[in-house]
């Protein structure tokens, strides 16, 4: 029965992967991947994660099944980072925390949910965006649409973005990334996000922000502006968050669906089919990430040392960002790539073209995807002489 199955190309970040490891370059650069790295190339175990697993290690019990929408002590602090410690959302009972096998997983349970219970509603994405949002609503059976986000130049569109949401049909779906866009890493003002509140109100769109960076923008607060400004003003909104990058748990995969609703009954009766749709997907998420993440959350001290870490990664990627740029003013270069010290989070739209991508990976060991988006964590102050010299050579 298998004989017709044709292979498929691999992932693409993968390859990189892949062909990373052959190279025998020794100056090679690693740009593809998007996790953490430190200045030495390596994703370290946040120290605070450590200790907690020391007393998770000491103190646990069981392994017993923590039910569909997870640990309820990881939604008690998920909830309060994600929408704020004095949420009015939160006073009045609006928003429901089904914890989930990453934040991608919180993607499908909310693609599930749109596709059974809003059928006929189409989905608009950013363009670009990150590739498996295209594949998870596609799989859900949504019909797929995208707005503009950045123009012909690698600048922010967004008069181009705000044009293409007044024309949305109303009641269509929208995803906004809250901060650090991937790939983009342009980021909306908080002015924008006004506007874009306005235009989702008046053509009542229902907002899904795809919410997987929180504090590797400008802080854990500062990046939440956008989503909270949405769901204190709208009487519906999705989230989707993932501790994977703030808490460094990428394997542990440790997300969040946030469902709010315009009162507590109906987040209740939400709340019951996200239970379903959840069963159906995977029946019971993992447990180890989520005793990690309330394990910090719950203890000020171990709360305190998460923050100082976050701080400590969130401000090398902004540095390395200035650093680039200036890495490239001997050459003439630094105008050109100025939007990448502007930009947040871990991903860079370079501007690069797939040739000129081409031509680093094949002439100086640097790996990236072709759509010129790279993982700054990959840059460090050892190999930005040698990045610089080598853009210089292919522009």
């Amino acid at each position: 029965m298998f004989e017709h199955i044709e292979r498929v190309p691999g992932d693409a970040i993968l390859g990189l992967i892949e062909a990373f490891k052959k190279d025998t370059n020794p100056q090679k650069v690693d740009l593809g991947v998007g996790v953490y790295k430190d200045a030495h190339g390596n994703t370290p175990v946040m120290r605070a994660v450590k200790e907690a697993e020391a007393l998770l290690l000491k103190n646990e019990t069981t392994k017993t099944y923590i039910g569909s929408h997870g640990a309820p002590e990881y939604g008690s602090v998920i909830l309060p980072m994600v929408l704020g410690e004095s949420s009015p959302v939160l006073e009045a009972g609006r928003a429901s925390a089904t914890q989930s096998p990453g934040g991608t997983g919180a993607l499908r349970l909310a693609a599930d949910f749109i596709a059974k219970k809003l059928p006929g509603k189409g989905i608009w994405v950013s363009d670009p965006t990150w590739p498996n949002h295209l594949g998870i609503f596609t799989a859900a059976g949504i019909e797929l649409h995208k707005y503009p986000y950045v123009d012909a130049d690698n600048r922010l569109d967004f008069d181009g973005m705000l044009g293409a949401l007044e024309q949305i049909p109303e009641g269509d779906v929208v995803v906004l990334h809250a901060c650090c866009h991937n790939p983009t890493g342009f980021d909306l003002s908080r002015e924008q996000w006004q506007s874009v509140l306005e235009v989702v109100r008046e053509r009542s769109l229902l907002p899904l922000i795809d919410f997987a960076y929180q504090g590797f923008g400008e802080g854990l607060d500062e990046d939440a502006y956008g989503v909270r400004l949405l769901v204190e003003n709208l009487d519906e909104a999705i989230i989707t968050s993932s501790c994977s990058k703030n808490f460094g748990i990428y394997c542990e995969r440790t997300g969040c669906l946030i469902m709010v609703a315009k009162n507590h009954e109906q987040m209740e009766n939400v709340r019951s089919q996200i239970a379903i749709v959840a069963r159906e997907n995977y029946s019971n998420p993992p447990a180890h990430g989520s005793a990690i993440v309330s394990e910090i959350l719950q203890s000020a001290e171990l709360a305190a040392l998460w923050r100082e870490e976050l701080t400590e990664m969130r401000d090398r990627i902004n540095t390395l960002r200035r650093e680039f740029v200036e890495a490239l003013a001997p050459y003439g270069l630094d105008e050109k790539y100025a939007c990448v010290a502007e930009q947040r989070g871990m991903f860079s739209y370079t501007g690069l073209t797939p040739e000129q991508v081409d031509r680093l990976r094949d002439e100086f060991g640097i790996y990236m995807v072709r759509s010129g988006r790279a993982n700054v964590a990959g840059f460090s102050q050892e190999n930005l002489p040698y990045l610089a010299k080598a853009i210089a050579a292919v522009n």
